[in-house]
């Protein structure tokens, strides 16, 4: 019975892969040009930029950066990180699909895009780097290297 009872707890501390490597938050990044400018999260976070708040991994927000009267507003989405096909596959063999299912419902297979978050005042907000855009040039850089 107990050699029963400290298999079934390994196999429950081991279920969440990613949750156990990486946790369900992520610090994000943020800075700006010039530097010390106030930024706003959707989701109620603010500090003085250059700045690392601690995030949730599953939660999108909307960072808006303030220069005077002035703003820049950039998207932050999440994505399965790189290594988050390893943490599948340690799940499988591990964890199985209670495994797979706490790492989806924490998020903790998740990265946000962009990290860092950066505001550049010098340019006009049709040119900031909203998570679309990186993840766009973060798939050319991949090809670029990759041919």
């Amino acid at each position: 019975m107990k050699t029963f009872v400290l298999a079934a707890t390994t196999a429950a501390a081991l279920s969440g892969c990613a949750t156990v490597t990486k946790g369900t938050s992520e610090d994000v990044q943020f800075t700006s040009t010039p530097s010390g400018l106030k930024v706003e999260t959707s989701n109620g976070m603010h500090c003085t930029t250059p700045c690392i708040l601690r995030i949730e991994r599953k939660q999108k927000f909307v960072a808006t950066f303030r220069q005077g009267n002035a703003t820049r507003t950039i998207n932050v989405s999440t994505q399965v990180r790189e290594t988050g096909g390893a943490a599948l596959a340690g799940n499988i063999l591990a964890g199985g699909v209670i495994g797979i299912g706490i790492d989806a419902a924490t998020g903790s297979s998740l990265d946000h895009i962009p990290n860092p978050v950066h505001a550049d005042f010098s340019k006009p907000q049709s040119a900031q780097i909203n998570a679309a855009e990186f993840v766009r040039l973060e798939n050319e850089k991949r090809s670029k290297s990759g041919s």
